[in-house]
């Protein structure tokens, strides 16, 4: 394939010619076929979503989204929940205690008695069921219907959910994605089959050889000596440690202090990164993998749910690499938005100094699968997943929307609908 007239990053306006899944040729006038006229748009690598959980993401087309931004109040959760038929099963995500408050059997009993509901909070680390619903799965004696990180035994309860991966890898490419890594910290035995149907190429973490997902809640928080252990029982794997409160941090870095660090450590989140913990990460070397758009998504809820003494450390972005630390971000969908556009403009309009610029924004998205802080660039011999804009860099660069994105390759092969 020939991609004529197309803006490649300090080269101006050239042709590119694709072969064998791979660029073999940059240049002005190459000879052959012009398969795709590129009209001065740019040319850059695919974009990697670093960190998302694609079954989740699949299922939300079975869901209501019953978060602030979607329910807004008890009235709007209420008429959510009682959509549809009576006795059907209603599987609500996204919530969050500033809609309607705390939750449990019945609270929700109260909203919808006639049928099973199930509500995920945002965090996707809880499951609320009311009592139709335990009652429907045999689960009546379950206390007060609140499941804290239990995905994996609820799932043999209830109705199969319809999964639409391939709307996921869709709308994935018409963002200009070209690679995704699952990071769900149990994936399933069948998980990396069930997910082939996308054609983006995948990272499954804890599949294969890639990195192992450590999840760590406060509430059952091991001692660093004890996941240095965790740690040093997978070597020579990397891990990638799930840390959003400040004292999780503190105990993955001196669990990795302990282990010893090597090529591919990831820090998921990294939600709360105190200034005085950032050399420390730094001579680790560990890469963070950040959400910059989830300050703009939640800020509402994070003035009130986050200690005011961190509330200066939120997901860092420019700190992070003005320091020496390795940094790539991920979307987190379904538990933030899939469009990492969206988390670019994040992170170039950020506020209290952690502002990046647009270039830099960009290459959160553009960093190799297995290791996200470096960053791709167009070259003879690179991998050809590439993302075709309708305009010239320096405009899309101003814009930073999805809607500049014209085309997508994956192995040189084009997987958005022809035009």
């Amino acid at each position: 394939m020939l991609i004529r007239d197309v803006d490649v990053e300090g080269l101006g306006r050239v042709d590119v010619r694709l072969g064998g899944g791979r660029v073999v040729g940059i240049g002005r006038r190459l000879a052959g076929r012009g398969d795709v006229d590129g009209r001065g748009g740019a040319l850059l690598v695919g974009l990697h979503d670093h960190h998302v959980h694609l079954a989740a993401l699949a299922a939300e087309a079975a869901s209501i989204r019953v978060g602030p931004a979607d329910a807004g109040d008890r009235e709007g959760l209420v008429a959510a929940l009682r959509r549809g038929a009576p006795g059907e099963w209603v599987r609500a995500v996204g919530y969050h205690e500033s809609v309607a408050g705390e939750l449990d059997r019945r609270v929700l009993d109260g909203f919808a008695p006639d049928r099973p509901v199930r509500v995920q909070h945002r965090s996707g680390a809880l499951w609320v069921w009311n009592s139709a619903a335990l009652r429907a799965a045999g689960l009546d004696g379950e206390g007060d219907g609140r499941f804290w990180r239990q995905d994996e035994r609820l799932r043999g309860f209830v109705p199969p959910v319809r999964l639409d991966l391939r709307g996921v890898g869709a709308r994935a490419a018409a963002y200009g994605i070209t690679g995704l890594t699952n990071a769900d910290p149990l994936p399933g035995e069948g998980l990396p089959e069930l997910l082939s149907v996308l054609p983006q190429r995948l990272v499954v973490m804890g599949a294969g050889d890639a990195p192992v997902k450590f999840l760590l809640d406060d509430a059952s928080l091991p001692t660093p000596d004890e996941l240095a252990a965790s740690m040093a029982a997978v070597r020579p794997r990397p891990v990638a440690v799930h840390c959003v409160t400040r004292v999780q941090l503190l105990v993955t870095l001196l669990a990795l202090d302990e282990a010893g660090p090597v090529t591919g450590d990831r820090i998921e989140h990294g939600s709360v990164i105190p200034a005085e913990t950032m050399p420390w990460l730094a001579r680790l070397g560990v890469t963070v993998v950040t959400q910059p758009h989830f300050p703009v998504e939640r800020g509402r809820e994070y003035a009130t749910d986050v200690e005011p003494d961190d509330q200066a450390h939120l997901y860092r972005c420019r700190s992070l690499a003005e320091a020496g630390i390795p940094l790539a971000a991920g979307t987190d969908a379904p538990f933030g938005t899939a469009d990492p556009w969206a988390a670019m403009r994040a992170a170039v309009e950020r506020a209290g100094g952690e502002a990046m610029g647009r270039r830099a924004a960009m290459d959160l998205f553009a960093g190799e699968p297995r290791h996200p802080s470096r960053a791709r660039r167009l070259t003879v011999g690179a991998v050809a997943d590439l993302c075709l804009l309708h305009v010239p860099l320096k405009e899309a660069l101003d814009l930073m929307s999805a809607e500049v994105v014209r085309a997508t390759f994956i192995g040189g092969r084009r997987i958005t609908p022809p035009e």
